[in-house]
């Protein structure tokens, strides 16, 4: 089994802002293969994709975002390999719309994929992150990342989502050093990049 994790903040009023695109993308993906969200544990809502190579686990915590590593505990029992779980995140040091696919590293400054890498107990965990970020970067980054998309960005975002998406299928079908190379090459010509 593989295991996909989306993370946000839980709760309609969140619905859109910059800090939910991991959540979005993992929500998008269920909708694209049909996962209902029919199962329910303790701080995370599943569901589960029975593709070709095997059973995809969707998840999506129901903790605030600080608070994400609260689901993997919940979820302990599931015997996921570390390397077999991608955390989609949003990332502020990222140029809006930009992917960065890696299969481990530092939490980078995000609560979120902090409270995962702590709970699972390593770094070595993949990550996919998604750019919110903006130039330059305003003092309060809570406020930020807490905040809509402008109409603009949001078209540049409906695309990274749906690139996030198609990141992991290949990530999911293909291995991480395939799902890389796409992913990684594919961010020419986003916004701010050469």
């Amino acid at each position: 089994m593989k295991l996909i994790v989306g993370l946000g903040n839980e709760g309609g009023r969140y619905e859109g802002t910059r800090h939910n695109v991991g959540m979005e993308a993992v929500r998008q993906l269920a909708r694209r293969h049909r996962v209902a969200w029919a199962c329910r544990r303790p701080r995370s809502v599943y569901g589960d994709w029975h593709a070709p190579q095997g059973l995809i686990r969707l998840m999506c915590p129901l903790t605030m975002m600080n608070a994400s590593g609260e689901a993997f505990t919940a979820a302990a029992d599931w015997r996921v390999a570390p390397t077999d779980i991608l955390i989609l995140c949003d990332d502020v040091n990222l140029p809006l719309g930009r992917l960065r696919l890696r299969p481990g590293g530092s939490d980078g400054g995000h609560h979120g994929l902090a409270s995962c890498l702590e709970a699972l107990g390593t770094h070595e965990v993949p990550r996919l992150r998604l750019g919110v970020g903006c130039e330059p970067l305003p003092t309060d980054l809570t406020e930020f990342v807490l905040s809509p998309f402008t109409v603009e960005e949001q078209r540049l975002i409906d695309q990274a989502v749906k690139r996030a998406t198609e990141a992991c299928e290949v990530w999911a079908r293909e291995g991480m050093p395939v799902a890389m190379n796409r992913v990684n090459v594919r961010n020419k010509g986003v916004r701010g990049e050469p």
